[in-house]
Order: structure tokens, then sequence, then C-alpha cells
């Protein structure tokens, strides 16, 4: 079987990714993304590859930086698990949205408290 004793684990593969999506309950996919030479060209290739991850405590969203860890299967697909969030994505209440902009921006149907601007005749 394994090589480790009865009291130790095995070392286990953790990598460093970002979540993508929230899929469900306890659930997520974080995505791995590495370069790599191309076969016959030997240009560098990025490339990217798609974990399914489980989240005991629901406490990732989307654009967190996760570091995972391997584990036994937990489900049909996921093989992984949440060691720890290494940065927080950057929340939405910073950000811009579409309807500040729409307010700002003048349209057709609204008003502007300005006087509208003359075009100067040619002499």
């Amino acid at each position: 079987m394994s090589s480790a004793t009865p009291g130790q684990r095995s070392a286990r593969r953790t990598v460093v990714g970002v979540v993508s999506s929230r899929s469900g309950d306890k659930s997520i996919k974080v995505v791995v993304p590495f370069k790599t030479p191309h076969p016959l060209y030997q240009k560098v290739v990025n490339r990217q590859t798609v974990l399914h991850v489980h989240d005991e405590k629901n406490e990732t969203t989307v654009g967190d930086k996760v570091e995972v860890m391997e584990t036994r299967p937990i489900s049909r697909l996921k093989r992984w698990r949440v060691v720890s969030v290494v940065q927080k994505a950057v929340t939405a209440a910073g950000a811009i949205s579409e309807t500040d902009v729409a307010a700002s921006v003048p349209t057709k149907t609204t008003k502007v408290n300005e006087a509208p601007v003359q075009p100067e005749a040619k002499a």
C-alpha cells in the first residue's frame, strides 16, 4: 500500500489557482495556469488545468486565489480540497456599475441643466 507509517500521512501535492466557478454547495472549479513549449515549434504556449475542488466551509468566491491539496476521491470528479485562501477577489463594492454610468451620461430623452452650445457661423 503506502510507504507512510500508520501515524503519518504521505506528502500530498498542493497547487495554487484561481476560482472560476461555484457550481454547487461546497463545490468549486479552480483553474491552474501553466506554460509549456509547443512540441514542434517550441513557442511557449499558455495552458490551463481545471480542477474540481471540495470547499468544506463555502468560504471562496469567484476570482479568489486559493491553495488546493490532492486528497482521496470525494465524489465522481472531486479529488482536491481547499487548504487556504491566498488572496480574496476584488469586491464589486468599489467598482462602477452600469446604472451609475447610465445616470451620468446624458441621452436624447434626458434634459441637461446646461444651455446647448450654438455652432459658430463662418464669416
